[in-house]
């Protein structure tokens, strides 16, 4: 895990110094340039991470609910006291740094998640357990939300994963996949979804109806019919009323409602060509156009993975997938082997976390997902991101090395 979290790094480094590379400053190690400053961050993620490994174990099983509370407190502070960057209020300015305290709120809820339902005798099947994980995860979804930062928000869905692996009911995950899916229908067909739903509930009443059946049953879809018509036009308002301008345009493209190329697809759009220009061995290092001229935006940031596959090809971004890829099944199997219920958890909270933003950030960056304004783990420019990540991996490494110990 450690050796697949330096190569990451590194090759993240390299990346946003191919992405912003500036022939007046041509030292990796210039600081007044973003691949100058990520060595420093890279260099104290590194000094966070020794330290992450000095402290007893069982530390963060102890103080897991009091880290929680604390980042709570620290992001209702950022929403009076925080800088407002790209219309978001989530940084705290610390001189010439930022520092994000959403990027660390993904370390302590997996860990308040782990002491909750690791250290207590809890049943995910009962309602009181499943409204006190729920609270766990949502109330730091509600203040990031309310900082307007949608993006980091939807990560926490990623906990989801956590869920379903310690047995929460699956007719709740198929619920949650069943209005995942109503929700896009809703936006892609509009109205003509009320009539196919009213179609079919005709269809399946009168079925009932011939075969004898109670009309107990009947008023049970009748019932669903009002649920989900009234679900289709809560979707079409929130979407019109909660979501910005840009981030409904952001939908409509990714849904194929509209096509605007040059307008709101235009990172989607560039990012693609870059990607694909680089074919199967890239174009070398340094020597891409739409890097080396500035046509996708955010390109050491949300879309470093462009950088990887102009300059490195189909071959140099299966390495970078499979790299992730190893490191997600590698905690995953760490995780099974666990002693402890809290450690396990934590390691699924890990894994799922770093899936989603992976998982996610490619996905918008090809075109499949929607671009929401979340880096890749270990590659994209950012301190807070990089410290994040770092410490929610090397806890993880902790209680993987104690697991012997703790019991």
């Amino acid at each position: 895990m450690v050796g697949l979290y330096v190569a990451l790094v590194l090759i993240g480094w390299i990346n946003i110094y191919a992405a912003v590379y500036n022939e007046e400053h041509r030292s990796i190690f210039d600081i007044s340039q973003n691949y100058g400053r990520q060595l420093v961050w890279i260099v104290t993620s590194v000094v966070l991470a020794l330290f992450i490994l000095a402290v007893d174990a069982k530390f963060y099983n102890a103080f897991s609910f009091i880290l929680y509370l604390l980042m709570l407190v620290l992001l209702v502070a950022v929403l009076f006291l925080g800088k407002e960057i790209s219309g978001a209020k989530a940084w705290f300015q610390l001189g010439s740094f930022s520092i994000q305290p959403s990027e660390f709120a993904k370390v302590t809820t997996a860990l308040a998640l782990a002491r909750y339902m690791g250290t207590m005798d809890i049943n995910l099947k009962s309602f009181r357990t499943q409204l006190n994980t729920i609270l766990i995860i949502g109330i730091p979804v509600v203040l990031i939300l309310l900082e307007n930062d949608t993006g980091t928000a939807l990560m926490f869905a990623g906990f989801v994963i956590v869920l379903f692996r310690e047995g929460i009911s699956n007719k709740i995950m198929l619920t949650g996949l069943f209005i995942i899916v109503l929700s896009v229908l809703s936006l892609v067909l509009d109205h003509l979804l009320l009539i196919g739903i009213l179609a079919v509930s005709a269809i399946m009443a009168i079925f009932i109806r011939r075969h004898g059946r109670s009309l107990k049953k009947i008023l049970i879809i009748l019932g669903l019919l009002v649920l989900a018509t009234g679900y289709v036009f809560a979707v079409d308002l929130a979407f019109d009323n909660l979501l910005e301008e840009h981030q409904q345009n952001r939908v409509k493209v990714l849904l194929g409602i509209e096509d605007d190329p040059r307008g709101i697809g235009y990172n989607v759009n560039q990012s693609k060509i870059a990607i694909g220009s680089g074919g199967f061995f890239g174009k070398g290092f340094l020597q891409g156009t739409q890097t080396k001229f500035d046509f996708v935006p955010a390109q050491s940031t949300d879309f470093i993975f462009c950088t990887v596959g102009e300059e490195w090809g189909f071959l140099g971004s299966t390495i970078v997938v499979g790299l992730y890829v190893l490191l997600i099944v590698r905690i995953i199997l760490k995780a099974e082997r666990q002693r402890t219920t809290f450690s396990r958890i934590y390691g699924y909270g890990v894994a799922s976390i770093l899936f989603t933003h992976f998982a996610i950030n490619i996905g918008m960056t090809i075109g499949v997902a929607p671009v929401i304004g979340i880096p890749l783990p270990f590659l994209s420019y950012g301190g807070s991101s990089l410290w994040a990540f770092t410490i929610m991996l090397f806890i993880f490494i902790k209680l993987d090395i104690k697991r012997l110990e703790l019991i």
